[in-house]
């Protein structure tokens, strides 16, 4: 049990609080300008460690960048280097510079709720020479990191709750995907020349690129017809990262007969370690800059004809999703062709490519209520019909 004690001030009388930690650390605190508010505390921080609520109020004291480091460290351990690095880079860019010298304990709800909006509107301090608003997504991730160091601060009794519970956030709008037809898939391919083949794999499959790219040719099996998706292969931060898939799960991704040549070809001379695509040694990179083979030859398809749907390599997964669910795929293989984690997760994606299957519940709707009220009006009718004819007979 604690004690309190007076002592005197150039202000008068005050009481100090001496109390022992869980840890059996002698601490105290000071300042009470009542014995009453003294006892008040002493008997509060009693209750706290007997229900295991216990908050050092000196823990407080530490700011954020000292448990950011720790809290990096961990993230580092279990998440994929592509991950890591927004993780890192969302610290180091949005949250540290307004937060990272702060104490913990000095944080406030009102204050976060401020800096999401500063975020948003692109007013929010960062390590960028010039700040513009930022998209509800990057908005999101940028308070995830805070909240999440927040959030070990509580689990290790620094702090006796999280201020960044209930933030409100900005809404994310979901951008309208993009899909293309079978022809326009041609087009493209053919724009794309020499590099068509990924063009049609990636629209045919539904790999994402750094799972294309990091193919080998032990895993394509030519008479299944199927590509077995292993690796995954993403450059992050100028540099090549290989791991596993985005589910961390692999699978199995069929792949239709006209592409069995091409990648046959493709294979010609490799050894089975050799990568599919390129010169079987070194990873291709993703054709997003302005001079790639992709970005270059959607400008000119665009030039020559506006309506084309401008398109990202990343669409081409989408637009797989579409015409395996336009072929009458169900969600499942289109669940297990993507790696989604889930079928639920793949209706969420997809569920504007499920619209016609809404017309068919209003069309069956309507045709099991007329089947219905067909056999009811016959069970009231018939028998008047059949008196009626045995009064005539009579």
């Amino acid at each position: 049990m604690g004690s309190v004690e007076p002592y005197e001030t150039v202000k008068g009388r005050r009481y100090r609080v001496r109390y022992r930690t869980p840890e059996n650390k002698q601490t105290d605190k000071r300042g009470f300008r009542t014995k009453r508010d003294a006892d008040l505390f002493l008997a509060s921080v009693e209750l706290s460690k007997a229900r295991g609520e216990f908050v050092d109020a000196a823990a407080g004291r530490v700011v954020l960048a000292e448990l950011a480091r720790g809290w990096l460290i961990s993230q580092q351990a279990h998440l994929k280097p592509s991950s890591y690095a927004w993780v890192e880079g969302g610290w180091r860019v949005y949250v540290e510079p307004k937060w990272g010298a702060v104490r913990i304990s000095e944080i406030q709800h009102s204050s976060i709720q401020s800096w999401v909006a500063a975020l948003t509107a692109g007013t929010a301090p960062s390590t960028k020479k010039a700040s513009s608003p930022l998209s509800p997504s990057t908005v999101r991730q940028a308070f995830g990191v805070l909240n999440s160091i927040l959030e070990v601060a509580v689990r290790d009794r620094l702090l006796l709750a999280n201020p960044a519970k209930d933030v409100q956030l900005p809404r994310k709008v979901r951008k309208r995907r993009q899909y293309l037809t079978h022809a326009q898939v041609e087009r493209l391919a053919v724009a794309c020349g020499d590099e068509g083949l990924y063009v049609l794999f990636l629209a045919y499959t539904g790999l994402r690129w750094g799972e294309m790219v990091a193919l080998r040719v032990r895993d394509l099996d030519m008479l299944r017809k199927r590509v077995s998706v292993q690796e995954n292969a993403v450059r992050v931060n100028g540099q090549i990262a290989v791991g596993t898939p985005k589910t961390h799960h692999a699978r199995s991704v069929p792949f239709p007969e006209f592409l069995a040549g091409p990648l046959a070809t493709s294979c010609d001379g490799k050894a089975r370690d050799s990568l599919v695509f390129g010169n079987g040694r070194v990873y291709l990179s993703q054709p997003t800059h302005r001079d790639a083979w992709f970005t270059r030859s959607m400008r000119q398809l665009r030039e020559s004809d506006p309506s084309f749907p401008a398109v990202t390599v990343h669409d081409l997964r989408h637009t797989a999703a579409s015409l395996a669910i336009s072929a009458g795929a169900n969600v499942k293989a289109v669940q297990r062709m993507l790696g989604h984690a889930s079928a639920a997760m793949t209706l969420d994606t997809y569920a504007d490519l499920f619209d016609d299957d809404l017309d068919a519940v209003s069309e069956a709707l309507d045709a099991a209520r007329s089947a219905a009220n067909v056999g009811k009006l016959w069970a009231i009718e018939a028998p008047k019909a059949i008196a009626a004819q045995t009064s005539t007979v009579r």
